[in-house]
């Protein structure tokens, strides 16, 4: 069955192009203008190339820069990314939620810098960027992406909406990102800003006292004709402000807009504090952290182990640890390693806590420390442990857990289900308690030796799982383990693609199909059910059949419920027939560059797109936006819903949006569980000279209900807090008593209604509140999951949110670097001699430095702590290098995250900025002489200084000069 989409794009295209609160969120057709979502990849892929050139002249190795203009997939090559998946996934939280400032922040004019919020603008941003460093610190990188992508559109509004540029800056502002120095001075609320335009002409509305006197004002909006005497309207087609005196508008949100004319220049600009800014966090974090955090990785998804540790488990124990040294040991240092490890171990009444480490060796430690002991009665913790693997581990990841018992926590059955559709991981289960005895281990209501057999029903729930994930959920005996978990070694291969999915349950008949393109090998087909019989039928029409285990197309391997097919590779149309009355499951995985992604997306408050956090509601129209990844050049010819369990289809229409994304929008939407389909054409030369089709499949599944779960939050809290948190359950059909359930993957307490009344057809609202324990460590994240479950039914819905707890900063100012003197004894041959570099660096009164690193020069560094008379620690840092690397620059790091850099050179003067200043101060002086040494002792400290007498000192004997980091 085939449904027609309604081509909802079109009606939408209008709504996408109107200008907000911003640069425009998104664009669907090139116009010129650039958008927020531009200026973000933008900055993220120059600053991104930048960090990996850095890395790799530390470490020794060529580099190769990406061809211009950068791209996605360019610049994971050039980084010796293992794939560009990881790299689009991060860029896609940065993007999306940098335009759900708009989406869901419409009128809080201090996300936008609107109505002359400088101050307020600016906290929002400092704020967020403690936020973002504290994740990074707490490995919670998907709420550090998510934070920065926030904080950014914040700042990239700032050159929209104020009239920095307009007074002619060149620079970004520099105390946007710091609260430490002055915004400068800035129009109070009587001071007029604006002159009504002239025939709708606005190039000289801003008063000419404001341009003398250098004064930061920023435009006024509102839905309400209502603005401050004589101010400055923002001004668009949603700003009714802009219609009184004085009229008009000063955004430059693109270039139709009012002061449009300066609109590429605030973009270009706008995109300079967003580097700037990625440049300040890559300081905090540290070079690996942060390209870890962007998605740059040299190493596959991330291995992550689910494990009952109860007293029965010792057998299985032993093969998870077999396993996991062979992966270690085995891809160590390649592209197949993982780039992540991650442990869970679950017990009875414990569970955790979730272990994640990029060592490989230390998670060999954790494995290896594992015992089997305990658990009392039969069921176990098993779905707590998989909530904090779930909410633990990168999206997409996939995830096993062993376990020879049922669940005794059956009440997160729907949030574990919720968990698998918004973070997409694939749950794969290995499950030996059905076939295996397990012995009380003190007497009880079960007598000593008695069996306990897992029921049909309770092996059900873990199978639900499981195929809601796309994975597998497979039963053997605690002989057969070691065979089973060849799929953890399958599954932890590098670029992995679902090329076809499908569940049969119950069991019939059925014919499957599936295309193998030029740039996919190793083909697997994996069945899992009771013995199905089945023929496989290549591109040829050669077939063969489960009885023919020597065939010419595929090797077979057989281990209790699951069967494993390795396809002799032919390219083409590929069929596979199931003949089966029982259940069966069936997937079809390869390796290959190109996949997708895709998020399900709503037009929210402002026109704008914003990512789904609940099921779509069967009966409407559903938005998706898809993104191809491992290719620059290819293109999405179609879109498709098919039906998880059967055979309809829904069609999408399809838009390009730039950047590889597609928006596609689809009809009305039946109930059911979906997955996406992608089509698409790919003529990137470096797969084959001739463009090729492919086709791919997503693992999990889009489910629909016939209600909605919404809720919304700021999101940052402190420890000791309690947090409460509005949601709304609201239905177009029949109301009742909804059930209503919140549980969280931190254990905090939490109070919500048992249920909410909801009329037939209409809404009502309720709160969560959570209680977080003073000792949280700042930078960890909660979960809150909040699921309600219809009246009279099985349907559900949820809504799942990520809060950060993050302490408010107290240490605002960044560290000082004092340069105590600089000895160069250079020759004509540079190879044989050195310079050396003595410098004292401080925090004064701060939280201390925490980490010094070179982030320029090749040279060795050595630091020491010494405590200054006065109290203060001080760090001295002795730095010498060969004089064929004249450069170097320090980064200081303090315990609140606060970043200092320090530039030094022996050819040229440097260029810096005083810390009071808006405009770099250069001088350019002469190669220094290559065959006297010269040493420069330098003493006298004064308050504040710049690179240039750093310089002079070479050549002439100056006081001493403090330089403050970080500009």
């Amino acid at each position: 069955m085939m449904l027609s989409a309604v081509p909802l794009v079109f009606l939408l295209i209008p709504f996408l192009q109107k200008g907000a609160l911003g640069f425009k969120a998104i664009s669907v057709f090139e116009s010129g203008s650039k958008n927020h979502q531009q200026i973000t990849v933008e900055a993220i892929l120059e600053t991104t190339l930048q960090v990996c050139r850095d890395v790799a002249i530390a470490e020794g190795r060529d580099f190769s820069s990406a061809p211009r203009p950068l791209t996605t997939e360019g610049v994971a090559l050039a980084c010796q990314s293992s794939g560009s998946e990881s790299f689009s996934r991060a860029q896609g939280d940065l993007k999306w939620s940098n335009t759900f400032v708009d989406a869901r922040k419409l009128f809080s004019p201090s996300y936008h810098f609107d109505s002359e919020t400088f101050q307020e603008g600016r906290k929002l941003i400092t704020d967020g960027m403690s936020v973002v460093k504290k994740s990074i610190d707490q490995g919670n990188l998907q709420a550090a992406r998510e934070k920065l992508g926030e904080i950014s559109h914040t700042l990239q509004d700032f050159y929209s909406h104020s009239n920095w540029i307009e007074l002619g800056n060149k620079l970004p502002h520099p105390s946007l990102i710091r609260s430490d120095i002055s915004i400068g001075p800035v129009a109070d609320s009587s001071t007029p800003t604006c002159r009504s335009c002239v025939d709708d002409d606005c190039r000289n509305n801003i008063l000419d006292n404001i341009f003398r006197d250098k004064i930061l004002t920023s435009g006024y909006f509102s839905f309400l004709p209502f603005k401050p005497e004589g101010k400055c309207s923002h001004g668009d087609l949603l700003d009714t402000a802009s219609l009184i005196e004085p009229t008009g508008g000063i955004n430059k949100d693109d270039l139709d807009a009012r002061h449009g004319f300066l609109h590429l220049t605030a973009a270009d600009m706008a995109m300079a504090a967003t580097r700037e800014l990625l440049e300040d966090i890559r300081g905090a974090a540290g070079d690996r952290n942060f390209l870890q955090m962007i998605g740059i990785s040299n190493g596959t998804k991330a291995l992550c182990l689910v494990i009952d540790t109860t007293g029965s488990m010792s057998d299985d124990i032993a093969e998870v640890k077999r396993v996991s040294s062979l992966i270690v040991d085995s891809r160590r240092g390649t592209k197949a390693e993982p780039s992540l490890y991650i442990l869970v171990p679950f017990n009875d009444p414990e569970f955790g806590p979730l272990m994640r480490t990029t060592d490989p060796d230390y998670f060999k430690t954790q494995i290896n420390s594992l015992t089997a002991s305990g658990g009392g009665d039969f069921p176990e913790m098993s779905l707590s442990g998989l909530q904090l693997a779930l909410t633990g581990a990168p999206p997409s990841s996939e995830i096993f857990l062993f376990t020879d018992a049922t669940a005794k926590d059956t009440y997160l059955a729907g949030t574990v289900l919720a968990l698998i559709e918004r973070s997409k991981s694939v749950v794969n289960l290995l499950l030996t308690g059905s076939l295996a005895s397990r012995r009380r281990r003190s007497s009880g209501s079960i007598d000593q030796g008695q069996t306990m057999q897992m029921r049909s029903v309770d092996i059900q729930l873990y199978k639900d799982l499981a195929q809601a994930s796309g994975g597998q959920a497979i039963q053997v005996t605690k002989t057969q383990l070691p065979e089973a978990t060849s799929l953890i070694l399958q599954s932890t291969s590098s670029n992995l693609v679902t090329l076809l999915q499908a569940v049969r349950s119950p069991g019939k008949p059925d014919n499957f199909s599936f295309v193998v393109d030029v740039s996919v090998t190793n083909v697997t087909v994996y069945i899992v059910g009771s013995a199905p019989s089945f023929t496989l039928i290549n591109p040829a029409g050669v077939s063969q059949s489960n009885l023919d285990i020597n065939g010419t197309l595929a090797s077979f391997q057989s281990v209790g419920t699951f069967q494993t097919l390795l396809l002799n590779k032919k390219v083409g149309l590929w069929e596979i027939r199931i003949d089966s009355a029982q259940p069966y499951t069936l997937k079809v995985v390869g390796q290959s560059t190109l996949n997708f992604l895709f998020k399900l997306v709503e037009v929210a408050e402002g026109s704008s797109l914003a990512i789904l956090n609940t099921r779509p509601a069967s009966g409407s129209n559903a938005t998706l936006v898809v993104t191809v990844t491992g290719s620059d050049s290819a293109e999405v010819t179609e879109v498709v819903l098919v039906e998880s369990s059967g055979t309809q289809e829904i069609k999408g229409g399809v838009q390009p949006m730039g950047g590889g994304d597609f928006l596609v929008t689809m009809g009305k939407l039946p109930a059911g569980d979906f997955l996406v389909r992608l089509s698409g054409v790919d003529s990137s030369s470096r797969i084959r000279a001739a463009p090729i089709s492919f086709q791919r499949q997503s693992s999990t599944r889009v489910r629909t209900s016939s209600f909605m779960v919404t809720a919304v939050s700021d999101g940052v809290f402190e420890p000791g807090s309690s947090p409460v948190v509005p949601f709304t359950v609201s239905t177009n059909g029949t109301g009742g008593d909804f059930v209503i359930q919140a549980t969280n993957n931190q254990g905090f307490r939490s109070s919500s209604p048992p249920s909410l009344f909801v009329e037939t057809g209409g809404s009502a609202n309720g709160t969560v509140t959570l209680t977080v324990p003073a000792d949280t460590p700042s930078g960890s994240d909660v979960t809150l999951t909040i699921e309600a479950q219809a009246p009279g039914t099985v349907d559900t819905n949820y809504a799942v949110l990520r809060l950060s707890i993050t302490r408010q900063a107290t240490d605002v100012t960044r560290p000082v670097c004092q340069i105590v003197s600089v000895t160069a004894n250079c020759s004509a041959n540079c190879s044989l001699s050195t310079w050396q570099l003595s410098a004292n660096l401080s925090d004064g009164n701060g939280t201390g430095i925490q980490r010094i690193s070179l982030r320029q020069g090749d040279g060795t560094l050595n630091t020491t702590r010494v405590l200054e008379p006065g109290g203060e620690n001080v760090t001295l840092a002795l730095y010498s290098a060969s004089c064929c690397s004249p450069d170097v620059e320090l980064v200081a790091v303090d315990g609140e995250g606060n970043v200092g850099t320090c530039f030094q050179s022996i050819r040229v003067a440097t260029t810096t900025m005083d810390t009071t200043s808006q405009a770099p101060n250069t001088t350019v002086f002469p190669p220094l002489p290559m065959t006297n040494a010269i040493t420069v002792p330098v003493s006298n400290p004064t308050s504040s200084g710049n690179a240039l007498d750093v310089f002079a000192s070479i050549y002439f004997t100056v006081p001493l000069v403090i330089l403050k980091l970080g500009i």
